[in-house]
This record gives C-alpha cells, structure tokens and sequence, in this order.
C-alpha cells in the first residue's frame, strides 16, 4: 500500500487548492427538509442517520474525485530489477552482397529465400523464444553499422533483424564489425553471460595488424563466440585445406575459424548449408545459453483520471437516486386521478 502511496502523482497540482470544497456536504445538504414542532416527536431512526452519513460521504466523494479527476492523477512508472534466465547477446550480421543469393548460390526465385531472409525470418524466432536477454543489433559490409544497441525492447530488437533482409554491399570487412559488436556490451555491462553470435557467410579476412587489438578486446570482454557460416553449395567448408598454398586470401573461411580459435574465448562454429540447418543452430545456441541474468522490468505510467471520474459519477448517481427517492409519485399521481374525475363529470 505504502507502494503505490509513494508512486501516486499529479499532472496539475493546482487542481488540488479546490479540495477544501469537499468538506462542503457537512455543512449544507441538498436533501429535503421536513419541519416537525418538536423533536421529541421524532422518534430514534439509526438507518435514517446511517443514510444521512452515507449520503454525505457520497457528496464529499463526487466533489473530491472530480477535482482530483481535473488534476490528472496518476501512478508514476518504476523500473524493478528481477533474475531470470538468458543472457546478453550482441548479433553481428553480414551485409554483403552474397547474403541476397540463397544457399545455392542464385538469386531467390518464386518460393525460394536468400541467405539474409532466412537468417531474419529464425533470428526474430529466436529472439521471440527468450523474454529476458538483453539483445544489441550490428551489421558489416564496407563499413560497421550500429543498428541498435543494447536493449531488452524485443520489438526494437525484431525490428532492427527484419532490416537484414534488404539488399546488401559488397565488400566484407569482418573485422571492424567484430570491433563494433563487442563494443556493444559496454564497459560497465552486469557480470552475466555473454554471446556474440556472428551470421555470416565467410569470404572475410582479418588483417595482421588489427588481430593484436581484437584479441585485447575478446580477452577483456570474454564472451562466447558462435558463428554461424551460411555456406554455399559446393563450397569450402572450414576444416577444407586449399589445394595450393593455404593463405587467407586462398581460404579465407578456413582462417577465420583459426582466428577465432586462437582467441582464448569460448568458440563454436555451425556450418549451415539451408535454413533448416540454421534453425537447428539457433536452437542449438538457444539451448546453451540460458544462464541467470538480471534484468530491469520497467512498469510505465499509469493514467487514473478514468478511475477517478468513474468513482464520482458513482457518487453522483447515489446522489440522484436518494433526490429521486424524495418524490412520491405514486401520492401524487393518486391525488391527480379524482380531480380528472370530477372534471369528466362536469363535462357530461
């Protein structure tokens, strides 16, 4: 109770100089009176002084409520922290232009998804499946792109995946994308688990001279890297030597995933040849990263001028039935009948 005492707010403190008006039904009443000679012949009535009361309180209430109702009351919002399971997840996805080919490496025809719609289409599932993460959005072709930053607004966040699905880039510069997604957490993100899920489908190198920094910055975040290779048809899978020299420029998917083992973190790699299969790696990762998490449920505001009016026109209708009640139709409408009588018997 106390709770809701200390979330109680107005909108129009002004308003509420008129409540004195309230105290108004004690000293005045709108009832009828009846005079009587004495009032020892006015016998003792306990209901008729509980209805007095009643009414009274009710005249107060119309007059309280509707200048409370004119103040604009209302529950101030809250933010409350809760555990639950999940994690934080900063999804870094690629933009290239082979992301609008499908898994066979064709542009989509008739029933047919590229690359990029079906990783949008499991992805906001996904996201759909775990209320408690908290999720940030960043996508890479030439240039990193921050989508959205970390969030626990789900339709923000489905919002930003359905964006993937439009035509992408060229080039594919993986590495500043990565750079952009651990910067996602944030430096004073809560001790939960951490996820950088990767959607991408190779053909990326990571130049020498960036490698020392990314290392510094997985060793300082420490999250776990999953990546999710979108392989095409008949081509290189990650574990496939080259048949001449074996180079990044000559095996680039190859050396990624060197790369990415090399870094000291948690690392798991899903090559995924159709949507089926990356629906089974998304529920496979689903399934490994549900660990406690904080998280902040925020309540918004809530508006009580309805309520408000709503309790006055209650007042105000007990009220009226009690004026109503002072009428005696049925007397008057008994006396009202020999007089027309008299009159038809005039007129005959």
């Amino acid at each position: 109770m106390m709770a809701l005492v200390s979330r109680f707010g107005v909108t129009a403190p002004a308003w509420l100089w008129l409540l004195p008006l309230a105290l108004m039904p004690l000293v005045a009443s709108s009832q009828k009176r009846i005079p009587v000679p004495s009032l020892a012949m006015v016998p003792a009535d306990g209901l008729s002084r509980l209805v007095d009361a009643v009414l009274t309180l009710a005249g107060m209430a119309a007059i309280g409520f509707l200048i409370l109702a004119l103040a604009g009351p209302h529950l101030v919002g809250e933010s409350l922290m809760r555990t639950g399971e999940g994690a934080q997840i900063s999804l870094l996805i690629d933009r290239s232009g082979s992301m609008n080919e499908t898994f066979a490496g064709r542009q989509p025809s008739g029933p047919e998804e590229s690359k990029a719609a079906a990783s949008r289409r499991i992805l906001e599932g996904f996201v759909g499946r775990r209320a408690h993460d908290l999720v940030a959005v960043s996508a890479f072709s030439t240039s990193p792109m921050a989508v959205l930053p970390m969030t626990d607004r789900h339709d923000a966040v489905r919002a930003a995946i359905r964006a993937i699905d439009r035509p992408g880039l060229e080039a594919t510069n993986v590495a500043r994308g990565l750079g952009l997604a651990l910067a996602q957490f944030g430096p004073g993100a809560p001790q939960a688990s951490r996820v950088l899920l990767l959607v991408s489908d190779g053909a990326a190198i990571i130049d020498r001279r960036v490698q020392p920094t990314l290392r510094e910055e997985f060793a300082k975040i420490r999250p776990t890297l999953y990546w999710l290779f979108l392989r095409t048809a008949g081509s290189p899978g990650l574990g496939d030597r080259p048949a001449g020299e074996d180079t990044p420029q000559a095996a680039p998917e190859r050396h990624l995933d060197l790369f990415f083992k090399s870094l000291g973190v948690p690392y798991r790699a899903f090559e995924a040849e159709s949507a089926q299969a990356v629906e089974e790696a998304i529920r496979e990762i689903d399934r490994q990263e549900r660990k406690p998490i904080s998280y902040t449920e925020r309540r918004p505001q809530r508006d009580l001028t309805g309520f408000a009016y709503g309790l006055a026109a209650l007042a105000m209708a007990l009220l009226l039935a009690a004026k109503l009640a002072e009428t005696d139709l049925a007397v008057r409408a008994s006396a009202s009948r020999p007089a027309a009588s008299r009159e038809t018997r005039r007129a005959a």
